[in-house]
């Protein structure tokens, strides 16, 4: 397995002037939370890459310290190999921390931004602690399995836990599929990065953030400022969804993202460029 693996490049009826766009997934999950988001962008002719983030999915670890930037730049090596130069990137929690460090590292390769429960800021003493206590719990004997039971709840609203009872089972398995190893490499990377507003503030894209309503890891409050900071940002609101709204919520995220590259595309014909 290589580092940042992806699945193919998905292409349906592809038009070279279609925008590419990037689905970066949350923790601790991997590429396939965004199977309904991938289907309807591949079908309208977009190119989408859905990597696998370092140690989840088809990803390898490796051996690199944790750090937001290793992840960053596997991605900018998927894009080559997929001949692409620039994108959209849509990231859900940790994936949008990984967008921000990529924007931090390679602006120029940015066409459009999505923020999925997205904070701006970096974590507190408080989320620094809770992070290393997660890292240092979810790697000892024993602790494991309840620890993750106790996790699931928190990613996903009340509603889905009342209503979505298929959501939450495949949630359920693929959380508790994840390497050890992997979340904690993944919790200590979250934790050393850095404030991203400067970054933010100077993306000149359009962008959306999208927040549910139920969220329980990331207030709306943070994700308002995540907004404001951007030049183009708005803020979506979805109600009855909670941390993972394409997977709770798919069809309104799909048509929020679906308006976000038309804008891109529409911007790139003004100016003519190609992606």
């Amino acid at each position: 397995m290589r580092h940042g693996a992806a699945t193919p490049i998905a292409t349906g009826p592809h038009h070279v002037d279609r925008v590419p766009v990037v689905l970066l997934h949350a923790f601790p999950l991997h590429s396939a939370m965004w199977d309904a988001q991938r289907h309807s962008l591949t079908r309208m002719g977009h190119p989408v890459i859905a990597p696998d983030q370092r140690g989840f999915g088809a990803a390898a670890l490796g051996e690199s310290p944790p750090s937001l930037t290793a992840v960053a730049d596997d991605l900018s090596r998927t894009l080559d190999t997929n001949g692409i130069r620039r994108a959209v990137l849509v990231g859900c929690s940790m994936g949008g921390y990984v967008a921000m460090e990529f924007l931090r590292r390679h602006p120029g390769r940015v066409l459009g931004l999505a923020f999925l429960a997205g904070r701006a800021e970096a974590d507190t003493r408080e989320m620094t602690a809770a992070r290393e206590s997660f890292a240092r719990r979810v790697l000892q004997d024993g602790h494991r399995g309840d620890l993750l039971a106790d996790t699931v709840p928190l990613l996903v609203g009340p509603t889905t836990l009342r209503r979505r009872a298929p959501v939450v089972e495949r949630l359920t398995a693929d959380v508790m599929a994840a390497p050890a190893a992997s979340m904690a490499w993944a919790q200590r990377a979250m934790a050393a990065r850095p404030c991203s507003l400067d970054v933010l503030r100077r993306a000149e894209v359009p962008a959306v953030v999208i927040v549910g309503d139920e969220d329980r890891l990331v207030r709306q409050d943070e994700s308002q400022r995540l907004a404001a900071a951007l030049p183009q940002g708005r803020l979506v609101l979805l109600r009855g969804a909670g941390h993972l709204t394409p997977m709770e919520a798919p069809d309104h995220v799909t048509t929020a993202l679906l308006g976000l590259v038309r804008e891109v595309g529409e911007a790139g014909d003004l100016t003519r460029e190609r992606y």
